[in-house]
């Protein structure tokens, strides 16, 4: 390893420094990808790749739930990446899963025996997230230019469309249809038919019509597309000696005849088709002739980097001072006009409660930046109204769309502020993943204590506090005399002390 004067230690033993390893894990609807790469003189290089075919959409029974021969198929393969990286720091590897996962009625039943079986987190993203991650891979895969980029990204049950300059994405959209999806969705007796291509080109063109005409005004230079079932078109019209690997509109418009005269998904025969893509191809060709019809495009080029890619270089972006989270905090700020002054003070003494509580409580860096953004973003639903400001603050980070959150960390930050305040929701609490239940809720003390001593909003300097915490004893110290000339505050903590008692935690006050 190299010194560790040239590391940066960002949390959780996430080291982003030269050789450092790092790993990403794209848990898609179709497939899971894993990317292992060292950090050499600031660039990345990939030492380690892994792919299988899980096909998790097979899974989705319409009401939420996830058949059980196909979670235990995704498990298995879980199990044999994490042979793989289970010794790497877990700031070093990101996870995420991806539109089937977003469908579960309760992600949980997926997500905790995953993380078991993988030894590390697994995240959530929002289509607009996974879009966005989608550029950043497909964009550092390429020659730095000019150039205005729109890229394709046809999924296993969702499909992302963004426009981007450089590594900055513009637009972004995300739609529910994908090689499985769209294969289920139109051909799910196996057979296929013209007419019934026809009906599928129909449907699925009807659902571009919400963008599709802002993405034309728009505009772009040239057009690429990112997924195996994009690059596995590439390879077939290279094949049928179309195209050197260019999908064309011609040589797209080809392919779909030749899939409709054969009449069934199991009778197709293409040259350059692997085995395991053909039972999806059908509904991923159906998804870009869409595509190009729509959006009026005349050629696209396939890239071999997309989501796994941009997860590593989002790795390193969160490792420097141009984290995307910190610039997503700042930007609701301004948008929602917060007080900024008032956010500084209740950070800073949320943080000086944190730091001697997190050996003892095993609160980790991850969990200090969370009570980070929550202090500053405590006041967000002013701009709604005061009464259950912290409800409306809660509701506008869980739903919105913020770059660089995962729909993990928005669900921890919305309930940091949501419990900020008032009755302890452990609702939104039991609701997270059962490893971030208990760092959360602890979390939510510290701010809750630092919110309740600021709630004045007085510019004077905050009271040295001193906190010390022995399981759910929090025994605070506040300067003699202090209680005595703020009367007011010394009510809220006790009723404060009524509160925590509630969740089984024990808080008391001492003076001098």
């Amino acid at each position: 390893m190299a010194p560790a004067t040239n590391q940066r230690d960002n949390g959780a033993g996430h080291e982003t420094g030269d050789d450092a390893l790092l790993a990403a894990l794209d848990l898609g609807s179709n497939s899971f990808h894993m990317v292992v790469a060292r950090r050499v003189l600031g660039q990345l290089r990939v030492v380690d790749r892994l792919r299988e075919m899980v096909r998790m959409a097979e899974g989705l029974d319409g009401h939420g739930g996830l058949r059980k021969d196909v979670l235990e198929r995704a498990l298995e393969c879980l199990a044999r990446f994490g042979q793989r990286i289970r010794h790497l720091p877990s700031g070093n590897v990101r996870v995420v899963a991806t539109n089937t996962v977003r469908q579960l009625r309760d992600p949980r039943v997926f997500l905790q025996p995953a993380e078991a079986a993988l030894g590390h987190a697994v995240e959530i993203v929002s289509g607009r997230e996974e879009a966005r991650l989608v550029y950043l891979g497909v964009a550092h895969g390429m020659a730095p230019s000019g150039k205005r980029r729109l890229v394709i990204d046809i999924g296993g049950g969702s499909t992302e469309f963004i426009i981007g300059e450089g590594y900055e994405p513009l637009e972004r959209e995300s739609l529910q249809m994908g090689c499985v999806a769209s294969t289920r969705r139109f051909f799910a007796d196996g057979r296929i038919g013209r007419k019934r291509w026809k009906e599928g080109l129909t449907e699925i063109s009807a659902e571009f019509q919400q963008f599709a005409r802002a993405y034309r005004e728009r505009g772009w230079d040239e057009a690429m597309g990112s997924s195996g079932t994009i690059k596995s078109i590439g390879e077939i019209v290279a094949a049928m000696k179309l195209t050197r690997g260019t999908i064309t509109d011609a040589a797209l418009a080809e392919l779909c005849e030749r899939l409709q005269a054969c009449e069934r998904i199991d009778a197709i025969q293409l040259p350059g088709l692997p085995d395991d893509r053909r039972p999806v191809i059908a509904g991923g060709a159906l998804v870009l002739q869409a595509a190009f019809n729509e959006l009026g495009l005349q050629r696209m080029q396939p890239s071999k980097a997309a989501l796994r890619e941009g997860l590593l270089h989002d790795m390193l972006g969160r490792g420097s001072e141009r984290d995307p989270r910190e610039i997503s905090v700042d930007a609701l700020m301004q948008r929602y006009d917060v007080d900024r002054e008032q956010a500084a003070r209740v950070e800073r003494t949320a943080l000086d409660l944190f730091d001697p509580s997190a050996d003892a409580w095993r609160l980790a860096a991850d969990a200090r930046r969370a009570l980070a953004w929550a202090a500053r973003l405590h006041e967000l639903g002013l701009a709604i109204a005061h009464s259950q400001h912290h409800v409306h603050g809660a509701y506008l980070i869980e739903h919105s769309d913020i770059d660089g959150f995962s729909s993990t960390e928005q669900q921890v930050l919305a309930a940091l502020v949501r419990c900020q305040r008032r009755t302890i929701a452990m609702p939104v609490i039991d609701a997270l993943p059962a490893r971030l239940e208990e760092p959360t809720l602890r979390c939510a003390l510290l701010l809750r204590l630092a919110v309740l001593l600021h709630r004045s909003h007085d510019r004077e300097a905050a009271p040295t506090v001193r906190l010390r915490v022995d399981g759910k004893q929090l025994h605070l110290r506040l300067p003699s005399g202090w209680l005595q000339r703020h009367s007011l505050t010394g009510q809220d903590l006790d009723r404060e002390c009524d509160e925590m008692a509630k969740v089984g935690y024990a808080l008391t006050i001492r003076s001098g």
